[in-house]
């Protein structure tokens, strides 16, 4: 049933599903099975994957949660047959707690005290008799601790009320009500006016909750957080909402009605409303969170996936004013050759001697390409690195968020004990630039600036998506075996941190592996985990030209057979485009291996252990900007987006205020997506059309 479930969802075959299942219960990552089990997947890709493997997740947790409420119902003697059909059929979370909801458990309530007070045939007789006085029904159930009739019908009220709050029919009645019409509104707390002003857009905002999008709810629900706003969901049309609600139990003109009428209220008031207001803050903040997280990990997947400059020999300047650029020498590798601090800047203005420095360090270490960190002195130290004249080397101001917070990790002290964080930061800012990916893995992906109120949703939601982007670009890149560091083996599939450990150990014991087969060798690593793991590891200068490749080991006898047929090796069959075109790929096809794995293999011999990515491309800001005060309206300046959100992007012109190219500000047409239109790290020519120095705001146009 799950199976059928999860298909009907996602929209996909049931063997689609069922396979894909078997692979992840066998101990398949997402990676593996969407590179290399095509044939038993349909082709799915990994976000597709994922999703069955969330949506399996989700079910059976439904399962779990449906078995405890049955046995809990059992137990009290309360199950029925229908009760029991209606459960074992359902598998929505919120219905099944609708239906629990009667049963449940309860902590000391009105309704309760007033049923132990003997007064629940008063309330059926409200509901059932509403033509008979209730005033004279209620003198019948007076005692010592019901001591007139007024207290009796609010006791009898107190029963309906929890009723009316049970009643199935209502609650979805009034779904279906705040689904239609409820309306999100913020007011500001007056006493924290002074200090909410960041929120002023939502001192006192009203709108539709179906069209509160995700930034703007998240800002809202941050606002509540803090202190500064008070928020509430309620349906447009509270009286209407009220007489829906109260036809089922009012009956017009009778004696019971005001009875009834007063018991709807105040069920409505306090028990519904809160109930399903909660509720819709919930759900309206779940989806916004899988909103944000979704946008979070799409701009992390450009960004990890931004092209590398490669192995370089690299000088890594970390800029500053009072305390000096530091600057680091590394060779090809990442290995730190060199360290130095440099005063070119007030108040030292060292400015001839740093260049000598610079220029030295660049001739003993052979530097070809120059990072420098984009904050505080990014531009200044730029412009002077510029002014030398080194036509042979590339110069980058590089995106240097995240790099603070992995100088001062555990990892860095580690990596670097006799350094201090200023060193660490460095050396982050220039890998950053030979290899982003590998660099970017060892720090916390909140820290690096590209997502949307990240801080804001669900920490667990987030994490999960963002080491499962992690892990898919990594595997879609590949990973030199031989070089790449504990962090980024980590993120290869079936791996993990130990085994990730493990490698790195055996490779300073035993030096750079010859082979993937000698991956066996590796404590802890079995045959699973060589299944899970070699075809996403590259062996650049390996005996067998394939272990330079995606080509997994399993089909290493079939490109052998390959190339036999075709009368050459398999190197030969590697560097000969024509000779791969030539091969009849039908006559292969046996048991698991079908065209799709097929043509893959074809495709990957066609490129062994070339970099998707591409290669870095030289930029530079306009030289007239240094702050927010050079710009002026109308100008058109060079740019790099740094961050893409729902609502549009943000530019990097080389000064501290980024500015703000609005959705409709993108196209000369309607965009529905930023990312139709630019991507992360893209090089664009802007328009200032809008500066406010005071906010620090800046609005631009790539329309005009």
């Amino acid at each position: 049933m799950i199976t059928k479930l999860i298909a009907q969802h996602l929209r996909l075959r049931e063997r689609q599903v069922e396979n894909t299942i078997q692979l992840l219960e066998g101990g398949a990552t997402i990676p593996f099975i969407s590179r290399y089990r095509k044939e038993a997947t349909g082709g799915m890709d990994e976000v597709q994957v994922a999703a069955v493997k969330d949506e399996h997740e989700r079910l059976l947790e439904v399962q779990h949660r449906r078995e405890f409420i049955t046995n809990a119902i059992t137990e009290q003697g309360k199950m029925t047959p229908e009760l029991q059909a209606r459960l074992a059929d359902c598998w929505d979370a919120t219905v099944l707690e609708d239906i629990y909801l009667p049963f449940k458990p309860k902590r000391k309530t009105r309704a309760e005290a007033a049923r132990r007070l003997g007064l629940e045939p008063l309330a059926d007789l409200l509901q059932t008799k509403p033509y008979e006085d209730p005033v004279r029904a209620a003198r019948r159930f007076l005692t010592a601790e019901v001591p007139d009739e007024e207290a009796a019908l609010q006791g009898a009220r107190d029963i309906l009320a929890e009723r009316i709050n049970e009643n199935e029919d209502t609650r979805n009645a009034l779904r279906t009500t705040y689904q239609r019409f409820a309306v999100i509104t913020s007011k500001v707390v007056k006493a924290k006016a002074a200090e909410a002003e960041k929120f002023r857009d939502y001192f006192d905002w009203s709108e539709p909750l179906s069209r509160c999008t995700s930034h703007r709810l998240l800002a809202i629900r941050r606002g509540e957080a803090e202190g500064f706003l008070r928020v509430s969901i309620t349906p447009d049309d509270e009286e209407r909402c009220l007489e829906r609600l109260a036809r089922p139990y009012v009956r017009r003109g009778t004696p019971a009605a005001p009875q009834m009428q007063m018991a709807v209220a105040d069920a409505y008031k306090r028990l519904l409303r809160p109930s399903i207001e909660t509720e819709f803050a919930a759900q309206s903040k779940a989806r916004a969170d899988e909103e944000a997280i979704r946008v979070f990990a799409n701009n992390l997947r450009q960004l990890l996936l931004a092209p590398p400059l490669g192995q370089k020999r690299i000088m890594g300047i970390d800029p500053g004013f009072r305390t000096g650029c530091k600057v680091v020498c590394l060779d090809a590798q990442g290995n730190l050759l060199h360290n130095d601090t440099i005063y070119p800047h007030a108040p030292k203005n060292e400015y001839a001697r740093a260049c000598f420095r610079l220029s030295d360090m660049k001739d003993t270490y052979r530097i070809e390409a120059v990072a420098i960190g984009s904050g505080t002195a990014g531009r200044e130290t730029e412009e002077m690195v510029r002014s030398l004249g080194w036509d042979d080397v590339q110069i980058f101001l590089v995106s240097e968020d995240g790099a603070s917070v992995y100088s001062a990790s555990k990892l860095a002290r580690e990596e670097f004990p006799n350094y201090d964080v200023t060193v660490r930061g460095a050396v982050s800012i220039g890998r950053r630039l030979a290899d982003p990916l590998a660099e970017l893995v060892k720090i916390d992906p909140k820290s690096i600036g590209v997502g949307q109120y990240q801080h804001d949703v669900d920490p667990a939601g987030l994490k999960h998506s963002l080491d499962q982007t992690v892990e898919n670009c990594v595997n879609a890149v590949g990973v030199n075996l031989n070089t790449a560091s504990r962090q980024l083996l980590t993120y290869v599939s079936g791996l993990g941190p130990a085994l990730a450990q493990n490698i790195v150990d055996y490779r300073a014991e035993h030096g750079p592996f010859r082979s993937r087969r000698e991956l066996l060798n590796v404590p802890r690593l079995g045959a699973k985990a060589y299944e899970q793991c070699a075809g996403f590891l590259r062996i650049p200068d390996a005996e067998n030209p394939l272990d330079n490749t995606a080509v997994h080991p399993e089909c290493y006898d079939l490109v052998r057979q390959m190339a036999k047929d075709a009368g050459c090796d398999v190197g030969q069959l590697i560097a000969s485009a024509d000779t791969r075109a030539a091969i009849p790929l039908e006559r292969y096809c046996q048991g698991d291996i079908g065209m799709p794995t097929l043509t893959d293999i074809i495709a990957e011999l066609g490129k062994p252990g070339r970099d998707p990515r591409g290669t870095a491309s030289e930029f530079r800001f306009d030289d007239r900007l240094h702050d927010i005060s050079d710009l002026e309206v109308g100008m058109v300046v060079p740019g790099i987006v740094s961050n893409i959100t729902n609502f549009g992007c943000f530019v990097d012109m080389g000064i501290k205020v980024k500015g703000l190219v609005h959705i409709s500000r993108m196209a000369n047409h309607r965009v529905k997506d930023p990312n139709e239109v630019v991507r992360l790290h893209q090089q664009v020519q802007v328009k200032v059309i809008e500066i406010d120095e005071a906010r620090g705001r800046v609005a631009l146009s790539l329309r005009d």
